[in-house]
């Protein structure tokens, strides 16, 4: 970014449409079942509608942040605030499931430019002392979105058609887009080449492996569709790092993951999204299953865990400023490990109280980690190549989440029915068999996540000293 550009407005610029786009996807898994009912589609049609704006954003997320090095990020970010205004625009037009998905597609390359190049965006405009209290303000934005995003989706729906909650994202699509106008500074064009075929192959590789993750539980992890997707994503993976090898100008720059605080940082990050992906895909199924919770209660309960890191995070970021990641990020991810454990306590007597503080140690947890955690990969890479270190973080967040809910479904399904024979063998009356199955389940499910967080607290303990991936020493904080 240009040394003109006010750091406060990028990170408003930034933060507004991060809130935009990603309170718009929480409020599609709202409005998806009503989707479904007015186009009269089926449940496997319909889940398209998230897929489809996932698997773009995930896989392009890459080549995105390349291209943000090359052309400038204010170019990026605006082309992608257009791009995804549009892209609303046409979803709230369709009148067909097809092209609901369709237009998905052209909303979720949007989303994915501005994902892409807002963490770069902020690192550019602020100095390496103030890193991660930017990055954690900017969690606020992400926080709230999902805090509130299906509370005012299900308001939204229970008075007006689910195409308005596309069309009342449209004027702030066009405020975003005029504010970043105006607010960011252009930067010059650096004479570089965009790797196509490396682009490709990462695409392919991230889409396959994504895809195949989404639907396994459903198609059968040993089916020939999900077979031929892991082969297709070990191939073409292969063909990635053989090209991003020997190629002159690659998209990204393997020597990164030479860093060890660059390689850790950014496996900390997958692994924690895979462990809140596992907690929130199957809590809801808790609420309404087990406890016959309503939806309002249900949200009700589980937004106690975004709202908490909407609080938490800012202060983590500017600790980090001061102390360093690596502490930090190491005991969020203890806590987080903590939280799941007296998660799978739960049972289906369970009082709310047994619940929420479980979810408030999550969202702590996650608030500690996440803001430092951040810093110190975006800090841990040469300022040419911001963007494509952004793209790794949001790949790696994109990534976790999809691990997660493949993960917590595959050892769920798994689980049950051994949990629902041991209730039966105790001779469980037939009224209580099924909520005692499922907690049994959810159980090991649970214990399975804090494994996970534990090895993520592993990761972020081991990493080294900021070193630049050339093997200098850097001199900015947030070890």
């Amino acid at each position: 970014m240009s040394a003109h550009t006010n750091k406060w407005q990028a990170l408003g610029v930034v933060g507004v449409g991060i809130f935009i786009m990603a309170m718009n996807a929480s409020m599609m898994n709202i409005a998806v079942p009503f989707i479904g009912a007015y186009f009269q589609s089926s449940m496997a049609l319909v889940e398209w509608v998230l897929m489809s704006f996932l698997l773009v954003i995930s896989t392009l997320l890459l080549a995105f942040g390349r291209l943000g090095d090359m052309f400038g990020f204010r170019k990026v970010y605006i082309l992608g605030a257009v791009i995804f205004t549009v892209g609303t625009v046409l979803c709230g037009l369709a009148d067909s499931i097809y092209l609901l998905i369709a237009f998905r597609v052209v909303q979720g390359i949007g989303a994915g430019m501005t994902m892409a190049i807002g963490p770069g965006l902020i690192t550019a405009a602020f100095p390496p002392t103030e890193r991660g209290k930017a990055l954690g303000l900017l969690g606020i934005f992400v926080a709230a979105a999902l805090g509130f995003g299906p509370t005012i989706g299900g308001l939204l729906l229970k008075y007006a058609d689910w195409r308005f909650l596309f069309f009342c994202s449209v004027p702030l699509g066009l405020l975003i887009t005029l504010w970043a106008h105006l607010v960011l500074e252009p930067t010059a064009r650096k004479a570089q080449r965009f790797d196509l075929p490396g682009a490709v192959a990462v695409f392919l590789a991230l889409g396959s492996l994504l895809l195949a993750l989404s639907h396994g539980q459903e198609w059968g992890w040993a089916s020939g569709a999900v077979l031929g997707l892991t082969v297709t994503a070990v191939v073409t993976f292969s063909l990635f790092i053989w090209r991003e090898l020997t190629c002159k100008s690659p998209m990204m720059d393997l020597r990164f993951f030479q860093n060890r605080l660059f390689s850790a940082a950014a496996t900390s990050a997958l692994l924690n999204f895979v462990v809140q992906y596992m907690v929130v895909f199957l809590l809801p199924f808790y609420f309404k299953d087990v406890l016959m919770l309503d939806a309002a209660r249900a949200g009700l309960l589980l937004s106690s865990f975004p709202l908490v890191i909407l609080v938490v995070g800012p202060v983590s970021g500017a600790l980090s400023d001061r102390i360093g990641s690596r502490g930090l990020s190491s005991f969020g991810m203890a806590v987080s490990a903590l939280s799941l454990v007296l998660l799978s306590r739960l049972t289906p007597q369970s009082h709310w109280t047994e619940i929420v503080w479980p979810l408030v140690l999550l969202g702590f947890g996650n608030g500690v980690f996440q803001s430092p955690n951040s810093s110190a990969l975006m800090g841990s890479v040469p300022r040419t190549h911001l963007g494509v270190a952004g793209g790794i973080l949001s790949t790696a967040r994109n990534t976790g989440m999809v691990i997660g809910v493949a993960l917590a479904g595959a050892v769920f399904n798994q689980r049950l029915p051994a949990a629902a024979a041991a209730v039966t063998a105790a001779g469980v009356d037939q009224e209580r068999l099924a909520g005692l199955a499922f907690t049994g389940a959810l159980h090991d499910t649970m214990l399975v996540g804090a494994a996970f967080a534990v090895l993520g607290m592993i990761t972020s303990l081991v990493r080294g000293p900021r070193t630049t991936p050339t093997g200098s020493p850097a001199v900015q904080p947030g070890n």
